[in-house]
């Protein structure tokens, strides 16, 4: 089929000029809005404006333009109709076969923090209107819906002498609409930022499959824009369980931005090595002397810049992942020395405000951990106060506790994890876990401090820990018997600080 004439109603004009001269040359007639009219013209291409069709202007400093019979009327017209035939040559519709819009960015202007006015005149109505009602006719109308689409169509129409097929037409009608239900979604959950509704909805237009799920016998996608946060330099496509990776490893990076270097090694979404030093080098050395076994595969993260000295340790080790802020010249041309090794510069992102996993018939969803433990929440409950050294390895050892699989324990010296227990059913177990990591890899614990996810119901974790030679915890507190774990901490001359937030992470 081939159409007698297009409306164009575009906010970008990128990428039209090729279709706007390919219709020119198949004699199709051009209606357009006003921004689009003029780049038209200015191509010395002849184009009726959408006002002459209408016999009306556009009012409302241009929010009401394409709101009229005589163009919805030619979008909507059934050809085979004999009615709808009859009702056109009454009132003079012509019939408009294709329809190119491109939305108002509402998205992109709200990701601008430009004031809400701003925000509400980027809500598209008419260019809205215009894609249902095209994509709703598919059986006689194309509707190309986005810049993106542009490529794809000026292909057919060159191939096929203007003409569309009913199949190519249904596939823009399903392009159309996940354009126009994203747009909605992004517009509802601006309105809903607060969850007044206790409505979940969701839209992710950039979607991937992946090589398979966490196991091969399972499929997988990502539905995200991975380029918005990464720079992928180097290496394979990340796979599911990579990604799952990644995103724990900024999470936890994200703890120390602005800091002195960090580095941060993680398997299976939890650290097995952390540590922050005057020197990037000297960071990524004590990370990986926390578990040199784990660290085997793992991701890589650090705050600062990689530099050429950094590059040739890291070269020694098999690892998945690696991500930095930027690399030097050489030592990025280094880490490149492996394959398949994926190396990523982060960008700066926005972390997502709320978490969404699948949980029964249904999904759960909550506000994201935001809370940070620092030195000025923190209530001293013991008759020996931490030292200003302590309550640094203290907060150090929380921001990692934070960010690893409930039950938690984490042991830190210096600046350095020592060791963790993860994801135990018993805190006691969380806790001789990580002693004895601890102890295997050499580490001596006189004078450690520990961090705990969640409060001590009874006193045989510090107990534990100073038979260990811990001497200083952190805590949520909140349990009807902290007096006993208080207690023994002051017949032990141990100190011990309450934050009064708990951190489990399931």
């Amino acid at each position: 089929m081939k159409a007698k004439a297009v409306l164009i109603s575009v906010f970008h004009k990128n990428g039209l000029e090729p279709i706007v001269k390919k219709i020119d040359q198949l004699n199709i007639i051009i209606y357009a809005t006003g921004g689009t009219k003029k780049f038209i013209t200015d191509l010395g291409i002849p184009v009726v404006s959408v006002e002459n069709l209408t016999s009306y202007p556009s009012i409302l400093g241009g929010r009401v333009k394409t709101l009229h019979p005589k163009v919805f009327g030619g979008i909507l017209s059934r050809r085979d109709n004999d009615n709808d035939k009859k009702q056109l040559t009454e009132f003079k519709i012509p019939e408009i076969g294709i329809v190119i819009v491109d939305l108002y960015p509402f998205e992109k202007t709200v990701e601008s923090g430009v004031p809400e006015q701003e925000i509400i005149e980027k809500i598209d109505i008419g260019g809205i209107s215009l894609i249902r009602a095209a994509a709703k006719n598919f059986k006689d109308v194309c509707c190309i819906s986005s810049m993106n689409q542009y490529k794809d169509f000026l292909e057919i129409i060159s191939e096929n002498n203007g003409e569309t097929t009913l199949e190519q037409r249904k596939k823009f009608a399903t392009k159309a609409f996940n354009i126009s239900s994203h747009y909605d979604t992004q517009i509802f959950n601006y309105f809903n930022k607060n969850h007044d509704e206790a409505v979940l909805k969701m839209s992710k237009i950039n979607g991937k499959a992946l090589r398979y799920g966490e196991n091969p016998h399972q499929k997988g996608f990502f539905f995200g824009d991975f380029n918005k946060i990464f720079d992928k330099l180097h290496g394979k496509e990340l796979s599911y369980n990579n990604l799952l990776d990644v995103d724990a490893a900024v999470n936890l990076m994200n703890e120390f931005k602005k800091e002195q270097p960090t580095f941060a090694i993680l398997k299976h979404n939890n650290a097995c090595g952390v540590a922050q030093r005057p020197t990037i080098l000297q960071a990524y050395l004590d990370a990986l002397a926390g578990d040199s076994i784990s660290a085997f595969g793992g991701v890589l993260i650090t705050n600062t810049k990689i530099d050429m000295a950094t590059a040739n340790e890291i070269h020694k080790l098999f690892c998945e992942v690696i991500i930095a802020p930027s690399y030097e010249k050489e030592a990025l041309k280094k880490l490149k020395g492996k394959k398949n090794r994926i190396i990523l510069i982060q960008k700066e992102i926005i972390v997502p405000k709320t978490t969404v996993r699948t949980c029964l018939n249904g999904v759960l969803v909550q506000d994201v951990d935001y809370k940070t433990d620092t030195k000025e929440i923190l209530e001293n409950v013991t008759t020996i106060q931490p030292s200003s050294k302590e309550i640094e390895d203290l907060l150090f050892a929380s921001k990692i506790c934070k960010n690893t699989k409930s039950n938690t324990i984490v042991l830190v010296k210096d600046k350095q994890l020592c060791a963790s227990g993860t994801g135990q059913t018993s805190r006691i177990d969380a806790l001789n876990q990580a002693i004895t990591k601890a102890k295997h890899f050499k580490f001596d614990l006189n004078n450690a401090v520990m961090a705990s996810d969640a409060f001590f119901p009874f006193p045989d974790c510090v107990e534990i820990a100073n038979n260990a030679g811990i001497n200083a915890v952190i805590q949520p507190g909140g349990s009807i018997k902290d007096q006993l774990s208080i207690a023994y901490c002051n017949k032990n001359k141990m100190s011990m600080v309450f934050t009064k937030t708990r951190h489990f992470k399931h």
